[in-house]
């Protein structure tokens, strides 16, 4: 499945990231890599998907996020309240 079919408060895996090698690998600089576990914030279907990994908040266009490739991840999720 796609980041952009992830739901809410959901944690996922990285599994691939298929997008241009340009941004591809400004993701990479920013930490999002294969095996990353990533926490869907916010996917409420009308703009930017809001994602959490490595500590930090990100917000991602629906065009990146449909180029990410994800599995749940086994452990469950802890959101913090911001």
């Amino acid at each position: 499945m796609t980041l952009k079919q992830g739901k809410n408060h959901t944690a996922y895996q990285v599994v691939s990231i298929n997008i241009e090698l340009k941004l591809e690998r400004r993701l990479q600089a920013l930490g999002l890599t294969d095996g990353t576990k990533i926490t869907v914030l916010n996917n409420d279907k009308k703009g930017a998907v809001t994602v959490r990994f490595r500590g930090t908040r990100f917000a991602l266009g629906k065009r990146i996020a449909d180029h990410i490739e994800v599995k749940e991840a086994l452990d469950t999720c802890q959101t913090q309240s911001m």
